[in-house]
């Protein structure tokens, strides 16, 4: 296949009929000379879904380092007289997003009973506010805040802000048990599950068998059970109930007895790309907000938006060609061009950035993808799918060895029924330049 021969079967591919109504922006670009060998469109504003996760971990990999861990705390709030704390114990969350299971508390509780703690007068308040702001990304719809990929990205998480709800036997169970949240059954002929944003009463409608995992309405709460079902266990005694706090309440202030490392950010991040994990990438933003001492904006958010443009800009990357206003890709307000995707990927090329990314047919949101074709084991590329758009952003090897980064992004696409999966239209593509013979 020449040169000429792939343009015009790129071309080809995207003027379908099929796609008559939809865009395309695609961008290739060779990474031994930086030539923009292929484009189409490339320059056009679009919806990047998860490719937008792309920025955020080359920008906080750049302003953190792979090596940065944040924490979370426990602090006394109150005097201690011979092992008796007169006030609360304090569970501070500073966003790191992969606090799950028992693991995490029961090292805390250790911690604690340690520092000679035998009883707490108060509870347990789980601190929900290292991220001034809300919890939910900007331009996140309501209708996703219910679903798992919808869950927020708080101070303190745990088990991933999420939950599992099973409908069987006529009876419902939510795993975890400690999740703080209100069942309401109630009949119906069309089974649903429906929590409405900002309460935690999840209605039950109907009793055919299901399981469903959706986002948990109060995870500092959750948090804050779970460490005093730890402290128990460790002979603690925690005379009152539970509670959470959460932005704009002031945070309560203490001593502190215990704390926990997180991960590091490169850990975090493989987990998160990997796996295309929205409050993840969520958290990693923040958190590089929360380190953006340059900038000046109350909100955590607002200042890593401010950060991430002027890291942008230094890299020849403008507010024209790419702007976004959370970490994700989820906000419908995010826009990027194709050939800013190019371009961060040809700046950030480095093989712990690729080790980042999901390999096709091996792991990740590519795991079931482009099997059987030259693009298996081959193509390192970062997913985005939502209503209407799809995405596939990354590096392949042409069978002549010419190595590319890539960016295709279609917009305003949807298919008939019985059509082909949209995933696969794009990476058609993927595999036309993994095909290629020569040089571009």
């Amino acid at each position: 296949m020449q040169a000429s021969d792939i343009h015009a079967d790129i071309e080809r591919h995207v003027a379908a009929p099929r796609f008559a109504a939809a865009s395309w922006g695609i961008s290739v670009v060779s990474l031994d000379d930086g030539r923009v060998v292929y484009a189409h469109d490339d320059g056009k504003l679009m919806l990047p879904a998860s490719t937008a996760k792309l920025y955020t971990a080359a920008f906080a990999l750049d302003r953190l380092g792979a090596d940065y861990r944040t924490h979370t705390d426990v602090l006394a709030a109150g005097d201690i007289r011979r092992g008796r704390l007169r006030g609360e114990l304090v569970l501070r969350g500073r966003g790191d997003p992969t606090l799950s299971g028992d693991g995490w508390a029961d090292q805390l509780a250790q911690q604690v009973a340690a520092a000679g703690i035998t009883r707490v007068d108060g509870g347990v308040v789980g601190d929900d506010t290292a991220f001034p702001g809300p919890p939910i990304g900007s331009g996140w719809e309501a209708s996703d805040l219910q679903e798992y990929y919808g869950a927020t990205a708080s101070g303190l998480t745990v088990d991933e802000n999420t939950m599992v709800a099973t409908v069987r036997d006529d009876a419902v169970t939510l795993t975890p048990v400690d999740a703080a949240t209100t069942l309401a059954e109630q009949p119906a002929d069309t089974p649903e599950l429906y929590r409405a944003p900002g309460t935690a009463t999840l209605h039950v409608l109907g009793a055919q068998p299901r399981k469903s995992r959706l986002s948990l309405p109060d995870p500092a709460l959750t948090a804050a059970r779970r460490l005093t079902a730890a402290l128990e266990k460790h002979g603690i005694t925690v005379k009152k109930e539970a509670h959470s706090v959460h932005w704009p309440i002031p945070a309560p202030q203490g001593i502190q007895l215990a704390t926990l490392p997180s991960p590091t950010l490169g850990e975090i991040l493989a987990s998160g790309l990997k796996r295309s994990q929205n409050m993840y990438l969520q958290s990693v933003f923040l958190l590089a907000g929360a380190e953006a001492h340059d900038q000046a904006a109350p909100r955590t958010e607002d200042r890593a938006v401010a950060a991430l443009a002027a890291w942008l800009a230094s890299r020849g990357i403008g507010p024209s060609a790419t702007s976004l206003e959370e970490g994700t890709g989820l906000s419908r307000h995010d826009l990027t061009t194709a050939g800013s995707l190019t371009h961060l990927l040809l700046t950030s090329d480095t093989p712990a950035f690729r080790a980042l990314l999901p390999v096709a047919g091996i792991d990740g949101t590519l795991a079931r993808r482009l099997k059987g074709t030259a693009a298996e084991g081959n193509v390192q590329a970062k997913t985005g799918s939502m209503s209407y758009v799809n995405a596939l952003a990354g590096y392949v090897t042409t069978k002549s060895g010419q190595r590319l980064a890539f960016a295709v992004i279609l917009n305003n696409y949807k298919p008939t029924q019985g059509a082909a999966p949209v995933s696969s239209e794009v990476d058609a593509i993927a595999v036309m330049l993994a095909e290629t013979p020569e040089h571009l």
